[in-house]
């Protein structure tokens, strides 16, 4: 098993029209859900400023270890923050796992 710690990252484009009160709420409801989540380390909300990428908005975050992963990806908060809200107001993302 990996041991190292994780970066998790997931960027992402909401369908919100840029500048909506919707997507500050998104954002806002984000970081407040998934940032209470006990195994979360240094949850950051990004804004993409690079015209060479095609999402928006981002969330960053790392993890003591995979297990620690595992345990976020199972917990009911980050599942039904993911239901409730990702599946209904995301229209694309990419996500990214890095070990250091």
């Amino acid at each position: 098993m990996q041991t190292g710690t994780i970066r998790h990252m997931a960027i992402f484009t909401l369908k919100h029209r840029e500048g909506s009160p919707e997507i500050e709420h998104f954002l806002q409801d984000g970081e407040k859900i998934l940032s209470a989540i006990p195994v979360v380390k240094h949850f950051e909300v990004l804004r993409q400023v690079s015209v060479k990428c095609e999402f928006d908005y981002g969330f960053s975050m790392e993890f003591e270890n995979q297990e620690a992963y595992d345990a976020y990806n199972a917990h009911p908060d980050h599942q039904r923050f993911v239901q409730e809200r990702w599946e209904t107001e995301v229209v694309s993302f990419q996500e990214i796992d890095l070990m250091k």
